[in-house]
């Protein structure tokens, strides 16, 4: 599909002007109107203020494209305007809108006009594209403009396209919440295998979905594989291939290793039993992609339940200060109003499916959805028990390998009972067996340790205190997401689990540091970072106040030991501030927004600040000075 092909000449206007949004939206409407694909004109301008009141179509550096699906569009249709002076847009970057693409898609476009999105989005990225349409004479020039640039990218992705068909390697990407790892690891393997003259495509598993899906013949010629996941991948298509199993880490920060040991050939065939079985070549892996499997499922419940609940309290504390001044009756938390009474209620019962999601997904990784319930009860034991988080954890790994026990065992029955072994004995004895094992096996020792450890957490005071916080913030600077990084996390969480909420501030203040200080030190020391690099610093303060930890990682991957070392050290001194400060956090989640819910917030404040300048201040100090010719 030409872009071109949607935008007639009477829908296009060069020299436009309005005093507002409101009134360009309006003008850019009548534009599509004269296209005559327009069965309602009002229908369709009231859809494009909806979607306009979701958030503003103003994408930054002068442009705007503001769309909606309607059933008063007859065909997909574009208008376009150039706005000679600008106009405001509420656009994200603040700067007036100079030039405008209306989309139209009918009701029944599928994704229609997400496809135009996409290719207009792509077509607004190149170079000097947007300018050169701002400066198009006439309207035939507008649009041999547009056509020249798809046809641009139209080859490139041709050529692109046949590369990935005679790829020597192949690889897959995903990590536990398939929003950062993920698709660095893609770009870093993709850059180095392009510097080294290396063909490659790589196959991404995100949370937006699978993307350049390797296909059959894509396997078939690739000399060597390299699976670079934090979770749970299909790997039985790659039977019979050379795989090198790696960490999602590994791809971002070892791309030429990885690359060098594939090409080199001298790499272990992988096997499965089946084309659903998941494995890798290290016991190690293998458990830790089960543990993030439960860890990626279960945060939504904890972040959601968590918040809740802190605001709960926040309400709460307001009303109690006013009963106290009232009559002097203090209450129990989330009794005092309806509204803190309401949040609390919600907030403990999506908080008291953590532990049995938790146990159950790391049940369901192991032995795939006959292990979910089984799981799922041994968390809830544990839950309802006195081993708490310890206790889901064993119960999911418990449950997980008690299902494989009895996939053997029933292998011996005849294979007319098949359908009964998913849907009856696998829940009735898996349920069974778990419940004894949790109850009397597991439960006692673990309960008692469980109830050590809480005891020791509470008793901890003093130097004890700041050094475990220091030790946390340190961890969560470590590997920017990786495991160590989600090991302090699952620590923290499970600190909230058993009240001990001054754990969970110490973890979130030590995640926020690395991006934070960056982006400080990309603007107190310029010179330390190459042009590319200032640029995309300053996003880096949105990562860091939103508890993004993985904002930092392009940075440390150029130069991981001064980058990490100094982030380490900053996110140390934050925590460890944090635990002296005796800062309290509710909510596992949220940055900067959930801050008004933290106990000591000025306290709390005041760390974030000193760790990020003591890591700004690091890297100012180690990194070298680049050269004037780079930068």
């Amino acid at each position: 599909m030409k872009i071109t092909d949607l935008l007639c000449l009477q829908s296009i206007d060069l020299n436009a002007s309005a005093v507002d949004k409101k009134s360009a939206i309006a003008s850019a409407v009548d534009l599509v109107a004269k296209s005559g694909n327009l069965n309602d004109v009002a229908s369709y301008h009231q859809a494009v203020l909806k979607r306009e009141s979701e958030g503003s179509t103003g994408i930054g550096e002068g442009v705007a494209i503001p769309h909606a699906k309607s059933s008063s569009v007859k065909k997909a249709t574009l208008a376009a305007m150039v706005f000679r002076g600008g106009v405001e847009f509420e656009s994200f970057d603040g700067e007036n809108v100079e030039l405008l693409f209306m989309i139209a898609a009918p009701e029944g476009g599928a994704e229609e006009h997400l496809v135009i999105l996409s290719k207009l989005s792509e077509l607004l990225m190149k170079g000097d594209f947007v300018q050169n349409l701002i400066g198009a004479s006439s309207k035939e020039e507008f649009l041999s403009i547009i056509d020249k640039a798809q046809n641009e990218i139209d080859a490139v992705e041709n050529q692109q396209e046949c590369v990935a068909k005679e790829a020597q390697i192949i690889a897959i990407t995903a990590c536990p919440t398939g929003i950062a790892h993920t698709y660095m690891a893609a770009q870093a393997l993709q850059d180095k295998a392009r510097e080294m003259g290396v063909q490659i495509k790589v196959e991404t598993r995100g949370s937006s979905g699978v993307k350049n899906e390797l296909s059959s013949q894509d396997i078939q010629n690739a000399s060597a594989v390299i699976v670079a996941a934090d979770t749970q991948v299909p790997l039985g298509r790659l039977r019979g291939k050379k795989v090198i199993f790696c960490k999602v880490a590994d791809g971002i920060y070892r791309p030429k290793e990885l690359l060098d040991e594939a090409l080199g050939g001298n790499v272990e065939i992988y096997q499965a039993e089946s084309l659903g079985e998941q494995s890798t070549s290290k016991e190690g892996n293998r458990i830790y992609k089960h543990l993030m499997n439960g860890v990626s499922h279960m945060l939504p419940f904890v972040v959601a339940g968590g918040i809740l609940i802190a605001l709960a309290f926040l309400v709460d504390g307001l009303f109690v200060d006013m009963q106290n001044a009232s009559d002097g009756v203090k209450k129990a938390f989330g009794s005092n109003n309806e509204l803190a009474s309401f949040l609390m209620n919600l907030g403990k019962l999506a908080f008291g499916f953590m532990l049995p999601i938790l146990s159950a997904f790391i049940a369901q990784s192991i032995a795939d959805r006959p292990a979910l319930l089984v799981g799922f009860v041994g968390g809830a034991i544990a839950g309802n028990g006195q081993s708490g988080f310890l206790g889901a954890l064993l119960a999911g790994f418990l449950a997980g390998y008690l299902i494989l026990w009895l996939k053997k065992a029933f292998e011996l029955l005849p294979s007319s009972l098949d359908g009964l072994k998913t849907i009856l004995f696998y829940p009735v004895f898996g349920t069974l067996l778990v419940g004894v094992l949790m109850l009397f096996v597991v439960e006692p020792p673990v309960g008692y340790l469980n109830q050590m450890l809480n005891s020791g957490l509470n008793s901890m005071s003093g130097e004890w205190k700041v050094l475990l916080g220091m030790l946390l913030g340190a961890m969560m600077a470590t590997d920017l997401g990786g495991p160590i990084n989600k090991a302090a996390y699952v620590f923290g969480v499970a600190g909230i689990a058993s009240e001990n909420y001054d754990i969970m501030a110490a973890v979130m203040v030590g995640g926020m540091v690395p991006p934070l200080a960056i982006a400080i030190a990309t603007l107190l020391f310029p010179s330390r970072f190459t042009p590319q690099e200032r640029k995309s610093g300053p996003t880096n303060f949105v990562m860091g106040f939103s508890f993004i930890t993985e904002g930092a990682i392009p940075f440390a991957a150029a130069d991981p030991l001064r980058v990490l070392g100094s982030c380490i050290v900053g996110s140390a001194v934050a925590g460890g501030m944090s635990m002296y400060f005796g800062c309290e956090l509710r909510a596992p989640h949220g940055g900067i927004f959930v801050f008004p819910v933290v106990k000591s917030v000025g306290y709390y404040l005041l760390s974030l600040f000193v760790g990020s300048l003591i890591g700004a201040c690091l890297l100012g100090i180690l990194k070298k000075k680049i050269p004037a010719v780079e930068s």
